[in-house]
């Protein structure tokens, strides 16, 4: 028994921490760079719509995703072009897109896909796939390698992005972008493209992110359905530091605290069950307050760079 729910548990924990885990891959993208992600919560929120309608309409689970992908996209160029072109100030911006993302789909399925009224589109779910050998290995091999596509590709995405930062020119150049703008440009490279490009990386992930909830454990799309999620994220990345495998821990822990609040309103305590809800965004506020005070956020993010 004690076996069992130790699985279930941690299964529920990998399962929550997914689409947080994902949004956070491109949330660090976009902050080393020099931006304020607060836009993340819109761009999953797109991700999640777009890949329900693209699967939808294409019939094909593939479709949903490049759906997905183009919709977290989408968002982030908003973000992009309002930030770099016109620099505006990021936090306002990122809030104002997570708001037109939350009105725009709810318009868009009940006018152009629900015609005045609100569909309840039901697609197939992302199955698991099992790994040969290590999906039969005792307790990691239930956890970790019997799961759906999108969970194997959120925690490669960790490992890449490590080294994409560490290893390689573009991203010594992302990182420097939010560091030392101008000696980005010195060398030759201009930061407002990198941010740029930062900006639409970032709205792939967490359109993806968008398409953990909706296509690989929901299968349908409801209006707010990412429900705080692309903050959690943008929290998660406070607590890593900025870094993969740091923000990968600050994920895990968010869907530890989610998952155990599930388990204790099963136990039917005297307790409000909204009271119980509240615990993994208390947790969030709580390691914020001790960590997040002495975070180091990159030297030039939320400043606007000019050429002249």
């Amino acid at each position: 028994m004690d076996a069992a729910f130790t699985i279930d548990f941690l299964s529920a924990t990998v399962r929550i921490a997914t689409p947080i885990l994902m949004a956070a891959m491109g949330g660090i993208l976009i902050e080393r760079s020099g931006t304020f992600a607060v836009g993340l919560e819109g761009m999953m929120l797109s991700g999640a719509f777009c890949g329900v309608v693209g699967a939808f309409l294409s019939g094909s689970i593939v479709g949903g995703l490049l759906a997905a992908c183009l919709g977290g996209s989408l968002f982030g160029l908003i973000v992009a072009v309002a930030s770099t072109r016109f620099d505006t100030e990021h936090m306002v911006t990122g809030l104002a897109a997570n708001l037109l993302a939350l009105g725009l789909t709810s318009f868009v399925l009940r006018t152009v896909v629900g015609g005045g009224k609100a569909p309840v589109i039901h697609i197939p779910l992302l199955q698991p796939v099992a790994v040969p050998l290590l999906a039969d290995i005792p307790l990691v091999g239930a956890l970790l390698f019997r799961q759906p596509p999108l969970t194997y590709l959120a925690f490669v995405a960790v490992v890449a992005i490590a080294i994409f930062l560490r290893r390689t020119r573009g991203g010594l150049l992302l990182t420097a972008s939010g560091e030392h703008p101008l000696a980005v440009f010195a060398a030759g490279t201009d930061p407002i493209r990198v941010r740029f490009l930062a900006l639409l990386a970032g709205g792939i992930f967490a359109g993806l992110a968008g398409a953990v909830l909706s296509l690989q454990q929901v299968g349908t799309y409801t209006d707010g359905m990412t429900g705080g999620r692309g903050y959690m994220a943008l929290a998660a990345v406070i607590v890593g530091r900025w870094l993969p495998f740091g923000t990968l821990a600050g994920c895990l822990m968010f869907g530890a605290t989610e998952a155990l609040q599930l388990r204790v309103q099963s136990l039917s305590l005297p307790v409000s069950s909204y009271v119980i809800q509240m615990v993994p965004y208390l947790a969030a506020l709580l390691v914020l307050a001790g960590l997040g005070r002495s975070a180091r956020l990159p030297a030039a993010i939320g400043q606007p760079f000019r050429r002249d």
